[in-house]
Formats: C-alpha cells, sequence, structure tokens
C-alpha cells in the first residue's frame, strides 16, 4: 500500500516542543491524532495507543498560536489545512472561547479496497459499517479514486465535514477525478445528495456518515434511480442498523406481520413476526473489523432474512495477508442479540409509529380539507422536491398545481421535522385557515395515499 499523508504540513502549525518531538518520533507514520487540553500535557494517540508528548502543560498562548495558523472554525466546530486531508476540530468552554483541539491526521492509502474490488466492478451500492477511527472515510476516498480514475466513471461526493476531499475548494488529489460537492450545514447533506443526481448525472455518488432517516430515505430514493451508492455509517455490525429505527431504511426496513394460525404453525413461529418492508437501498454491506479484516454480507436481503428468521446468517470474511493475498472464508454467525429486539416493546412502538404515512398538523383545518376538489387544489410544498410532487401526479394520472405563496395555497405539505420547526409558516396557516399535511417520509407512495384521502 501506499500512503500519502502530508504529515509535516500539519506538525508545522503545532508549538515547536510538540513538533520537535514528533518529527523524530519512531512511530510517527502510526499517528492517529494529536491532543490538546488547556491545562494537561500534549498527546499522541497512535494504532498502538496514546504517549504524552511533553512534561510542560498547554497554555492559552499554545492554543492561541494554534488557532491562528489554520482556517476558522465552522459552525461544526472544524477546521483544516488547505490541500491536506488533516482536520482540527475544536472544544470551547461556556464563553465561547477554545480550550480543547483534536488534530486529527487524514491520510489518503492507495491500495485498502484490493479486498473488495470485485464488488465494486459489480456497480452494486455498498454500505461500509464500522466504529468512529476505523477508517471508513479513508476507503471511500480510495473507492473514489478507484472509480472514478480506473474504472473511468462519473463519481460525485458529497463531503460534508471535508474529510473525503480536504478543506479546500481544490479537491485534494486522493479522489482522483471524481467531483467534490460541499454541504454548508450537516442538516443540508440530504438535499445536496438529491441536488447531485438532478444536476450533474453521475453514475456514482460517495456520501460519508448517513446518520439522519431523512439521508436514509434519500439514499433510497438515489439507489431507486440506478446510480451506484457508496456509503458509510456508525455500527459495528449489520444487527445494528436493524434495532436503529433511524436508518432501518437503508436495509429494506422492518416492519411487525401477523400471520394467521395455520402459517404460524407451518413457521414454527409466533403469530407476530418481524420482516423485511422492502429491497434494500444497499445490496452489499461491508463490515470494518480490523484494518485487513472484513466481514461481507454480498446479498443484504438476504442477510436481513436471515437474521429476522433463524437467528443466524452465513457472513464471508476476507483478510489480507502479509504477502498482500487476499483470503476469503464462509461462517456461520449464530446472533443471539436479536432476541433484544424481538422482546422489546419500544422498538416495536417506534416501528409501528414508522408505519404510519401521514399525519396532519392543524386538526381543525382538516374538516374543510374534505371538501377540496382536483382543480381547486393547489399545493405549497415545503422541504419537498418539485420532483417528487410530479411523480406524485403522475401515478394519480394527473397534474399537481404547485404555488410559491402560501396566502393562495389551498393545502400545506412538507416533512414534519421541518414543518415543526418553521413556527411562522404555522401561523400563516393558521391565519388563513389552510390545513397543513406532514410526510414521515421521502416516498412518492406515502404523497400519494395523502393525496387521495383530500380528492376521493
Amino acid at each position: 500500500m501506499c500512503i500519502d499523508q502530508d504529515l509535516d504540513k500539519l506538525l508545522e502549525n503545532l508549538p515547536f516542543f510538540i513538533q520537535e518531538k514528533l518529527q523524530n518520533h519512531s512511530k510517527k507514520n502510526k499517528l492517529i491524532e494529536i491532543v490538546i487540553d488547556l491545562g494537561r500535557r500534549p498527546e499522541a494517540r497512535f494504532i498502538t495507543g496514546p504517549e504524552y508528548l511533553s512534561q510542560k502543560l498547554i497554555s492559552w498562548q499554545d492554543i492561541d498560536y494554534i488557532t491562528k495558523r489554520i482556517s476558522e472554525f465552522s459552525e461544526e466546530n472544524r477546521a483544516g489545512i488547505e490541500r491536506t486531508l488533516h482536520r482540527i476540530s475544536c472544544i470551547r468552554n461556556r464563553q465561547y472561547l477554545i480550550n480543547g483541539l483534536t488534530c486529527r491526521v487524514g491520510r489518503a492509502i492507495f491500495g485498502t479496497i484490493s479486498l473488495v474490488r470485485d464488488l465494486l466492478e459489480s456497480g452494486q451500492s455498498i454500505l461500509i459499517l464500522g466504529k468512529p477511527g476505523v477508517g471508513k472515510t479513508t476507503i471511500i476516498r480510495e473507492i473514489a479514486r478507484v472509480l472514478s480514475d480506473e474504472m473511468e466513471k462519473r463519481v460525485i461526493v458529497v463531503d460534508t465535514s471535508n474529510e473525503i476531499a480536504g478543506n479546500s475548494n481544490i479537491p485534494h488529489s486522493g479522489i482522483g477525478r471524481a467531483r467534490r460537492m460541499q454541504v454548508s450545514k450537516t442538516e443540508f447533506q440530504h438535499q445536496i445528495m438529491i441536488e447531485a443526481v438532478e444536476n450533474h448525472m453521475p453514475e456514482a455518488i460517495i456520501i460519508d456518515e448517513i446518520g439522519t432517516e431523512l439521508e436514509a430515505l434519500t439514499s433510497r430514493t438515489i439507489a431507486e434511480k440506478g446510480v451506484q451508492l457508496i456509503g458509510t455509517t456508525h455500527g459495528n455490525r449489520l444487527e445494528n442498523l436493524i434495532k436503529n429505527p433511524s436508518l432501518f431504511d437503508l436495509i429494506g426496513g422492518i416492519q411487525y406481520v401477523t400471520l394467521s394460525d395455520e402459517e404460524a404453525k407451518r413457521r414454527g413461529t409466533q403469530k407476530t413476526i418481524l420482516e423485511r418492508k422492502a429491497y434494500p437501498a444497499f445490496q452489499v454491506v461491508i463490515e470494518i473489523n480490523e484494518q485487513n479484516s472484513w466481514t461481507i454480507h454480498e446479498n443484504v436481503k438476504n442477510s436481513i432474512d436471515f437474521l429476522l428468521c433463524r437467528d443466524f446468517l452465513f457472513s464471508q470474511i476476507r483478510h489480507l495477508s502479509t504477502n498482500n493475498k487476499t483470503i476469503i472464508k464462509h461462517k456461520k454467525i449464530k446472533k443471539d442479540s436479536l432476541s433484544f429486539i424481538k422482546n422489546s416493546t419500544d422498538f416495536k412502538k417506534l416501528i409501528l409509529r414508522k408505519q404510519n404515512s401521514w399525519t396532519i398538523l392543524n386538526q381543525k383545518s382538516h374538516i374543510q380539507s374534505k371538501n377540496l376538489k382536483l382543480k381547486s387544489l393547489l399545493i405549497y410544498n415545503y422541504s419537498l422536491t418539485n420532483n417528487l410532487v410530479k411523480e406524485a401526479g403522475y401515478r394519480l394520472g394527473f397534474r399537481l398545481l404547485l404555488t410559491k405563496e402560501i396566502k393562495k395555497a389551498t393545502i400545506i405539505i412538507g416533512f414534519k421535522k421541518h414543518l415543526r420547526q418553521n413556527i411562522n409558516l404555522k401561523k400563516i396557516a393558521k391565519r388563513q385557515n389552510i390545513p397543513v399535511f406532514t410526510l414521515n417520509r421521502n416516498s412518492a407512495y406515502q404523497l400519494v395515499k395523502l393525496l387521495q384521502s383530500l380528492i376521493y
């Protein structure tokens, strides 16, 4: 493997007593991050473990010296160094003064994806699972380079925290010919994902840290459009996604199903069971266990069905040996932890709540909404894409009329999370007696169901 880390560009921004210690350190190439906290000794964290760098305690002057030599911190308290992959995150006190820094070393490692090169060439969407710091971002950076340079695909990188392509207007060479779209705020990531598909015709989209329900639903929408999706999310194993109601749409969603007495007897199960609701957005899941040992689920649909019905699954484990040869083994793994899911009342409530398609935000207006006619229906869509509304109209067999003026609207439709945060819009709707409906999911099917209930 070839490593491009530009470590000197990070070290030259640190105080001299830290810089001098690390320049000559025997484990320099295994450095993960440098922790600098006010009133404490500076600490370096290597792959092998932490180590103090000096007896000297960090002062205000030391922190001020570093912050003046790097870019400004964003609203997420992150900064970077021009044309590198390094990231500096800050900790602030109650007066909003910086009293701690985490300097994370960014590396472009060429050759990391040799274990799964065949999966990339298959064109299937791939989700990478792993705990923080295991190297997920490094892997998808290399995937972006391989897809764009070696496979000559049109690749868009949605870079929310500037970790994939660096904190600069010019993307780092580690992503190859892939194009990078920056995200101004974390909550806008799902919007940039849709924008990438609609505006730039990618064959593959790279996303780091899918973490919200909206991002999971957007990932499903993109996958259904035929775009290869490469994403990462936090979690040790596949069943962590099943336990996470915000993200289980990535693997097809989970629903409770009541069986007949005969069917339950035939299956040898209880009458109420868990089943996968739809096809997964990602066909392949990679669990990053160790740096050179990954667990592969080549057919996520089958793996989820096995987990829900039989409490075990067959996993493929790929290991990179010392002579750079890939060793593939198959193993039957029993999953006792799923008993938590089947016996959890809270989990059942969360799933049943997610199965509701839409809700009414102002109940009083709902009385008038029953008298709506097709010709008089004028929709103000809030946080929904026009394409989604057009698709719903196409399925209903007519063209939906949209307006950008709230006062002219017959109804208001939007995502629950966003509508509840917009107090002014709710006040206007109440004053004008306009019914407001909220969708829980970014789905044309759910929008069609809502419109059918209003019109017919």
